[in-house]
């Protein structure tokens, strides 16, 4: 059990064991209409009769390079700087090539499965945004970031965290709201109620002799029961977490729309959420981490190389994403993809590049005004970088995210969510009232 999830919150103690195991009455009705990858969960409310959406949170760890994603390719400064990393710009029948946005900024070639869902208006690209703090440590630009703070953070807590604590339950009595796809809680989520880091839904669970899973699942029960909290409630709350999970049958699940997603642990945590949000047990928000991004040494915009792979990677996640809960009527979610920093303009030696500054933010959502690249650009020229070097910071990411909060997550209090950043310019991200 992960201490993580230990909290005083009343609605961990209502939910002891027992009554967890009492609910089953009705998982065992739900279970007649269920689809067959769902066969006994019980099905909450439907979210879109509300204007609340599941916020999925994806960190790409290491500073993944914004320039490259998002390829800039009508400033001619991006190729004086890149000889041998630049991408060409768009051009017919050349698979090397950019693919063209809007005139000025193109996709990568090795993102072109988010091509549907950007001309659907439903994927968002903001260009020359993130945090103004001028760190170029991961750990501190991470932990910054994820706190919601532009310097050294005085809080314990993260954004999203604050804002759970902040609002009721989207489902009166969820027993949990938060799940981190992570072997240890990632930060934006710490301070929320009942919620765990869980690496991997399908496998939540005590190990050990199958057979011997329930009386031991009931002498733990008995066991917490006896102790006072927080540690009573964390281990209930894990307790009934590992019942609610195993309700969904997560290896049967059937994608809809037609979406395949890809192998290996990003596609299968993709996979595994759109489930998890599809069951409506009232889990309101998610983080999905996607590590490799540091590409100081032989970067690989193209073909085989190491960042197209992780592009490549991340697009199809995301398509097949869109694609499955986009078919039918299902809960509104809206997805943001960040990372701490983007790299450098010029390439290094090594056929890389190095920590740098402004990057670009991936919005996707049925609720997200999107079919455009959002940008201020301040342009690559010399004169024009920060520090020299770097592009420039012209969109707070916490624009983006305020927004999102206020308008799709039902949280008009954005001075507790983002404390210490108290104008917000909004941006347009969101198109549903």
């Amino acid at each position: 059990m992960d201490h993580h999830g230990a909290c005083g919150c009343p609605e961990y103690q209502r939910l002891s064991r027992r009554g967890f195991l009492a609910l089953g009455g009705g998982a065992a009705a739900a279970a007649v209409i269920a689809p067959a990858w769902l066969p006994r969960v019980a099905v909450a409310r439907d979210h879109r009769g509300g204007t609340r959406d599941v916020m999925v949170s994806v960190f790409l760890r290491g500073a993944s390079d914004g320039l490259t994603v998002c390829v800039p390719h009508g400033d001619a400064a991006y190729y004086a700087a890149r000889p041998t990393l630049a991408i060409a710009p768009p051009q017919i029948g050349n698979p090397n090539a950019a693919i063209e946005l809007d005139g000025f900024f193109g996709l990568a070639p090795s993102l072109a499965a988010l091509v549907p869902s950007f001309n659907d208006d439903k994927l968002l690209i903001v260009h020359a945004c993130g945090s103004t703090d001028p760190s170029r440590s991961h750990f501190d630009a991470q932990r910054f970031m994820e706190v919601g703070l532009a310097n050294e953070p005085q809080l314990g807590t993260g954004w999203l965290g604050r804002h759970l604590a902040g609002v009721p339950p989207m489902v009166p009595g969820a027993g949990l709201r938060g799940v981190g796809i992570s072997t240890g809680l990632q930060r934006t989520l710490v301070g929320a109620p009942s919620t765990l880091p869980i690496p991997d839904l399908d496998a939540f669970g005590l190990a050990g002799a199958a057979g011997t899973i329930p009386a031991r699942t009931d002498a733990l029960g008995d066991m917490f029961g006896l102790v006072s909290d927080p540690l009573r409630a964390a281990g209930l709350n894990t307790i009934a977490t590992i019942a609610l999970l195993n309700t969904i049958n997560f290896s049967g699940y059937v994608p809809g729309g037609g979406a395949v997603y890809p192998g290996g642990g990003v596609g299968t945590a993709f996979r595994s959420v759109a489930a998890l949000i599809k069951a409506q047990v009232g889990v309101e928000a998610i983080a999905i981490d996607i590590s490799g991004w540091d590409t100081h040494n032989n970067q690989g915009v193209l073909g085989a190389g190491t960042m197209a792979g992780l592009m490549a990677t991340l697009a199809q996640a995301l398509a097949a994403f869109y694609a499955d809960m986009n078919s039918g009527m299902n809960p509104g979610y809206i997805v943001a993809v960040m990372s701490e920093f983007g790299r450098q303009l010029n390439e290094n030696g090594s056929a890389g590049t190095d920590h740098g500054h402004g990057n670009c933010m991936l919005v996707m959502g049925p609720c997200v005004a999107g079919g455009r690249v959002l940008a201020e650009w301040p342009g690559l020229a010399p004169e024009q970088l920060f520090e020299g070097r770097d592009l420039q910071v012209t969109i707070d990411y916490r624009d983006i995210l305020g927004e999102i909060v206020q308008q799709r997550l039902g949280n008009p209090d954005l001075a507790s969510v983002f404390p210490e950043y108290p104008t917000f310019t909004p941006r347009g991200v969101v198109a549903c009232e």
